[in-house]
């Protein structure tokens, strides 16, 4: 699924009162709100969906697969999603297939 794609589901969703351009807005704008917010180091809570977080990776010794010499990979930022009880139910169900 792509963004058109939801811009598409938020209209057959909401109905004929809201055009194309405004439900773009509306996911432009969501898109955007989780972006920031990750981006300073925060979480978002969707009841029912999921939470995006940032972990901090530890600095760890890796291998190069060619050679085997050992690189080390240094700490970083990196975000995660993790789904919430409700949408781990319905995806082991397989609504929708």
């Amino acid at each position: 699924m792509t963004k058109a794609d939801l811009v598409e589901r938020a209209i057959e969703q909401i109905g004929p009162g809201i055009s194309k351009r405004d439900a773009a807005i509306v996911v432009d704008a969501f898109l955007e709100a989780v972006k920031e917010v990750l981006a300073e180091g925060q979480h978002i809570e969707i009841r029912g969906f999921g939470t995006f977080k940032v972990h901090n990776r530890q600095p760890r010794l890796a291998r190069n697969p060619r050679t085997g010499a050992a690189v080390p990979i240094p700490s970083r930022k990196v975000a995660v999603f993790k789904v919430s009880k409700d949408l781990n139910a319905l995806v082991a169900q397989g609504v929708g297939e």
